[in-house]
């Protein structure tokens, strides 16, 4: 199997559209625009990246960003075997050279120099310089770059520089309405829509405590887990005392809070 059928996605993803995302971001692969996606924890971030590589019919590479991460990571490094030293692409680029998607998810996470070696790709002149190497892979036709961040976890810190940001076209997401969340939640886990409702009435009053207590508000994927141990058996209020609240928060107030809302949809 090829490294482009290796990374393919073969059954469609989930993904219920809230506007014109879809179309806005054929438009940009069309262009070979590089994309930017914001957005709350859990709120179909990723789900959009898969389902749009899917639609596409392109390979997608992802990749989970975090504070360790070098830009050998990205490009590439030489392994030491017993007969020498073997060249190893990483994975940004073996999506520039077999023509996939990549996903950069969390983009904030990684080190503010190691961003930087996508900025030839995501100009006119779509190349790769492999330093190391002494080599310059120029990317497959087919080819784009996506990245994703949280906004709610910026900070001086954990930024995109200005020069990385005005590179990307961008879309903003958030949780969907409320009826269109309990629909999503529904068609997620097979759980009765009336319950699916239930839960995103808790999730909504969880999410108007961020910054009040709460750092993030309860995400769409946790309203699926609840919804996945209820249809494992478990009860409403033990389930959603696991999935909903337990793991956003530690403080006795806020929990309590949020355990009375539960026994309000529940009761």
């Amino acid at each position: 199997m090829s490294l482009s059928e290796q990374y393919r996605i073969r059954t469609e993803p989930h993904y219920q559209p809230q506007g014109n995302e879809v179309a806005l971001f054929e438009m940009a692969y069309g262009a070979r625009l590089p994309v930017m996606v914001k957005g709350p924890t859990g709120c179909g971030k990723s789900r959009f990246v898969e389902y749009m590589a899917w639609k596409l019919q392109r390979p997608l590479i992802t990749v989970a960003c975090n504070e360790d991460m070098t830009a050998s990571d990205l490009v590439g490094r030489y392994l030491l075997e017993a007969g020498g030293t073997r060249w190893l692409d990483g994975p940004l680029t073996t999506a520039a050279r077999i023509g996939a998607i990549c996903y950069l998810d969390e983009i904030v996470e990684a080190r503010q120099d190691t961003t930087v070696v996508i900025h030839p790709l995501t100009d006119h002149r779509r190349v790769l310089p492999l330093d190391k190497k002494g080599e310059l892979v120029a990317a497959h036709p087919d080819f784009a770059l996506v990245i994703s961040y949280n906004p709610g976890y910026q900070s001086l810190m954990k930024d995109l520089k200005p020069s990385t940001k005005q590179r990307f076209t961008a879309f903003d997401f958030d949780y969907p309405e409320e009826a269109l969340e309990a629909r999503i939640v529904a068609e997620e886990t097979g759980l009765a829509l009336d319950a699916c409702e239930r839960l995103v009435r808790i999730a909504h009053a969880a999410r108007r405590l961020k910054g009040h207590g709460l750092a993030e508000g309860i995400s769409t994927r946790l309203l699926v887990h609840a919804a996945q141990l209820i249809r494992q058996g478990a009860s409403a209020r033990d389930a959603c005392r696991m999935a909903l609240v337990r793991p956003i928060t530690d403080d006795a107030d806020i929990r309590d809070t949020l355990d009375h809302a539960i026994d309000a949809q529940f009761a």
